[in-house]
Formats: structure tokens, sequence, C-alpha cells
């Protein structure tokens, strides 16, 4: 083991050398397990701490990826060897008068397989499938609640970002005659953006049950989210979390699928709320009347149509 570069991969802190080569951290941007930086030439890199503690970044413009040794020959073109050198010298300076960054969580380099993948996703603000086949206005995907909450890869799939308490972990992925799940992701919540004034959040099975039933059954001060199927517990726990911060008095809505399957997610909803230590939120269960499921119901009302999914598929 090179005792010298094991020492630069733990001890040196990307974001300090990058905001050193005139980086600068990116708020919006940045999650509780990633940093975001851009530089005035328009480079953008994420950071962030793997498993053994090694510190790892990826180019958002480009196919570099690796440790800080890497990001010094990403940065100057460098070997090796004038990487540390240029290390060298960077320990030994006294640390810049730059303001200090939070820690960053530990993640599973899958994790950073996920993240690349949807960075490279456009916004989807109207999507051809999702209007077309399965009856979603463009209007929606664009309005205030949803503007963001989908995006298109180069596939033309519909994606759907699931998040859990440390960032992005994972996305569902929708197109014709095919549902799938990002490699190496796991699931967390998918959900629409939330407002002040909201008094009820919606669980559906999946995202686009959730804007479905946005259409055909709108509610103004309502959130929206999807579990992407059976919820894991992981899962439980992010749908307790979502609804503990629930203004008072909210409801929360196990909005499920009209089949047996849909109820016993439902209980399984019903049983997150009540571990969520909140005696004044409401439960209620709302099922599709006459269809299958929210986006069926959708897509007779507009007369879409709507081809069946195959079995869930890793993409």
């Amino acid at each position: 083991m090179d005792e010298e570069l094991e020492r630069f991969k733990s001890e040196i802190d990307p974001r300090e050398y990058a905001a050193s080569q005139g980086y600068e951290l990116s708020r919006k941007d940045s999650w509780a397990g990633s940093a975001v930086m851009r530089h005035p030439n328009g480079d953008k890199i994420a950071i962030k701490r793997d498993t053994d503690s090694h510190w790892v970044f990826y180019s958002f413009k480009s196919d570099a990826s690796g440790t800080i040794i890497d990001l010094v020959k990403h940065l100057h073109g460098c070997s090796l060897g004038a990487a540390r050198k240029e290390l060298r010298t960077f320990m030994g300076l006294p640390k810049p008068a730059l303001p200090p960054y939070p820690p960053l969580v530990k993640v599973v380099k899958d994790r950073i397989r996920v993240e690349r993948a949807y960075a490279r996703m456009e916004t989807a603000l109207r999507h051809p499938y999702l209007e077309s086949e399965r009856g979603i206005p463009r209007e929606l995907l664009a309005s205030r609640r949803f503007a963001g909450q989908v995006r298109i890869d180069s596939r033309g799939n519909a994606i759907f970002p699931h998040f859990d308490a440390d960032g992005l972990s994972g996305f569902e992925i929708k197109n014709r005659d095919f549902t799938g799940f990002s490699t190496g992701g796991a699931k967390g919540i998918w959900t629409s953006h939330a407002e002040p004034a909201d008094n009820r959040i919606a669980f559906c099975e999946s995202a686009i049950d959730a804007l479905s039933l946005a259409v055909v059954s709108p509610e103004e001060r309502t959130r929206y989210a999807s579990i992407g199927g059976r919820p894991s517990l992981a899962q439980m726990k992010l749908i307790r979390a979502a609804a503990a911060v629930m203004p008072p008095g909210s409801t929360v809505v196990a909005a499920m699928d009209a089949d047996t399957s849909g109820r016993a997610l439902a209980e399984m909803i019903r049983e997150a709320v009540k571990r969520a230590g909140r005696p004044d939120l409401r439960f209620e269960t709302q099922f599709p009347k006459g269809f299958k499921d929210w986006n069926e119901q959708l897509c007779a009302k507009v007369k879409s149509p709507r081809r069946p999914a195959t079995e869930p598929t890793v993409a």
C-alpha cells in the first residue's frame, strides 16, 4: 500500500482543493451526501465521501472521476508524479481562508453511478410518452407542483427520482411496455413539490399514478408521493418522516390500486402514519372507482391509448 497516496485520498477534502482552484459550492445542487461545485469556466464536479473514507469526485462534463489524485490530474492534465508534488505542496500550506464545509455522508459507489446517470438527464416539462399514452397533460408536468420532478433520458424514458435522508437514492423508469428501476439504486420516495399551505399528502404506488390522481381528483393543497411498489423497511421510515412534517391537522391519504395488493399497501401506509407520533393527523384511503389504478381511470377519461407495462425490470 502506498501510504502517501492513502493519506492524500483520506485527508485532503477535495472541496477545499477545488475551491483553491476557483470552484464555488452550488448549494442548490448539493445535498447531505454530495457537494456540487462550479468553476467560472463552466466546469461542474460532484464530490462525495465513499464508504472506505476516501474522498471521490466525478465530472458532469467528461468521464473524469476518482479520488483527489484523479481530480488533480483532471484539472491540470498532469502525471501521477506531478499530482503527488501538487498535493504535497497543498498539504504543507496553511488552509486557505475558505468558508467551512459541512461533513458529507458516506455513500456507496453504486449511488454515485445513480447520481451521475441522473445528472445527464433533462428536466421534462413535457414528455411524449406520458402525454400521448398515459394521458398526463403537459400543463401538469410544467405546473408549480410538479415542474422539475420528472426527467427524460436519452432513450426517451420517463424518469422519476427517489430520495431518502441522504439525497438521491435511485429512480423509477417508465416507458411503453417497460417498468424499471435504476441499476445500483435503492427505492426511497418520489414526491411533488411541497407548499407551506399544504394540508394533505397522497401516497400512490407509482409516480404515474400520483400524476394521474392529481388530474382525476385535483386538490390544490395536496402533496403527492410514490413508493414505487411494496415499500421496504427503509421506505416505511421515509413515509413516517414525510407524514411527521405535515402541518397540524393534515390528512395522509393512501391512494393505492383497487385490488388486494393495493389494499395491503394502504394498511402499511396507515401503520407508518400511526408511528409518526402525530395524533393530530387524519388517515384516509382512496381507490379508483371502476378501474384498477389511477392512470387507467385517467386514460379512460381522456381516451388515451394506454399500453400495459411489463413486470418490473432493472434497467
